[in-house]
């Protein structure tokens, strides 16, 4: 585990930390995942739970990546309007990706309630807030375009955002009922062992070295042995490297950071958060927050561009944190981390099929917790063979490299650093 994944709030929680070992020998399989995010370990559940096998390789451990260090939020929906989704794909498509993405959080509930999964699921709603007065209009129009769709989602004035976030800094801001949170480790961990419970076979620090084409099968290699699979699903999402031509440079990783305190005090357990909603702000620079099952305020936002593991690397985030509740200042915090995030460039997650029997996910854009979880569940029939790719309802996408790839993350820094500033000027 590397040291930012270490210092994350959740590993410090770990009483007894699960331990998957490594792939030995030559095996074979009919489907081969490799990626032990959530939409990996998803997908090889459900494939499991219906008779097919599968064999999951993780570079790492299973939960290593976003999917075990992100702030635990289970967002519905996308980052388009269900209106806006509809006229970009067509009524058709367009419906059934509005449809898929936003039950999304009732499909992750479900299944952790059918699995007995312990991470502190809570579905307590989402809160969508405008930071500045300049983001009013579009956080408004969102509500009204969801709520045309028959959403559950409540539009709040100021006075009604500060009653649930415990300050009287937004602008105005919406709740959307459905959404909620959890511990994503621990979530990550409880699909790992449901998956091996249900007979998928899951290898931890398996690095897939290559994959190749042999006839009608594939062969991937790691370290220490070799997978022979019919069928195979890439997911390792913000940390693609080069095992599939091109997937690396079709996303941009930008990383994402977080703080968390100790338990609140009483007064400021009831003051922070006291409907236990989770809560992200829409303006130029992103920033999320809830109070999570043990009282600790778990707080982030886009952060430096590099691994970190110390609250000093993230002072941005903690003046935010002291702007809205200066109490906190004297409080310190328990922990720093950060992960990387893949980012698209239009903003939805995509679905490739490079190569017959190849399928590869990713992108979630930072809402992945809830969509990966969906995501999983849909692929499975398609990698077992009983449907088409096209009956999925994210549509197939062309794996297309981003020109300039190498230049984004830093344009990314300096877009975030001018936005910071440009926030600060205009609340």
């Amino acid at each position: 585990m590397d040291e930012t994944a270490r210092h994350s709030i959740y590993v410090q929680d770990l009483k007894d930390p699960p331990h998957w070992p490594a792939l030995s020998g030559a095996r074979r399989t009919t489907v081969a995942v490799i990626g032990g995010g959530i939409t990996g370990l998803s997908t090889a559940l459900h494939l499991a739970e219906a008779g097919t096998g599968v064999v999951l390789l993780e570079a790492h451990q299973p939960g290593w990546g976003a999917s075990g260090r992100n702030g635990g939020q289970l967002n519905p929906g996308l980052k388009y309007d269900p209106s806006q989704m509809i006229a970009k794909l067509g009524p058709e498509a367009g419906q059934r990706l509005v449809a898929f993405a936003w039950s999304s959080v009732q499909q992750t509930a479900h299944l952790i309630n059918r699995l007995g999964i312990d991470c502190d699921l809570r579905l307590n709603g989402t809160l969508r807030a405008a930071a500045r007065s300049a983001d009013v209009a579009g956080v408004r129009a969102s509500q009204q375009d969801m709520a045309g769709h028959g959403m559950p989602v409540e539009w709040l004035e100021p006075a009604g955002m500060a009653r649930l976030t415990g300050h009287d800094h937004y602008h105005g801001g919406f709740l959307d009922r459905r959404g909620g949170d959890l511990e994503p480790l621990r979530y990550s961990h409880g699909l790992a062992k449901a998956a091996t419970a249900a007979g998928a076979v899951i290898f931890g620090d398996s690095r897939a070295q290559s994959l190749t084409r042999e006839g009608a099968h594939w062969r991937i290699t790691t370290a220490g042995g070799s997978l022979i699979a019919d069928r195979v699903l890439v997911c390792c999402n913000g940390y693609a490297d080069g095992l599939v031509p091109g997937l690396k440079k079709s996303v941009v990783p930008v990383f994402s950071s977080a703080l968390a305190t100790a338990p609140l005090p009483a007064a400021l357990s009831e003051k922070i958060m006291p409907g236990r909603h989770v809560l992200y702000e829409s303006g130029l620079v992103t920033v999320y927050y809830r109070v999570d099952a043990m009282n600790r305020l778990i707080l982030g936002g886009r952060g430096p561009m590099r691994p970190v593991s110390r609250p000093s690397a993230l002072r941005p985030i903690a003046r935010h944190a002291y702007r809205l509740w200066p109490e906190l200042a004297s409080m310190g915090w328990q922990a720093a981390w950060n992960g990387r995030v893949a980012v698209t460039t239009d903003h939805l997650p995509h679905l490739h099929q490079p190569a017959e029997g190849l399928l590869t996910m990713g992108g979630y854009n930072g809402r992945g917790v809830a969509l990966a979880t969906a995501m999983g569940r849909a692929l499975a029939p398609c990698l077992a063979g009983e449907i088409e790719a096209a009956d999925l309802p994210l549509p197939l996408s062309p794996l297309q490299p981003i020109r300039f790839h190498s230049f984004w993350p830093v344009g990314a820094h300096a877009t975030i650093a001018w936005s910071r500033l440009k926030a600060s000027l205009s609340r």
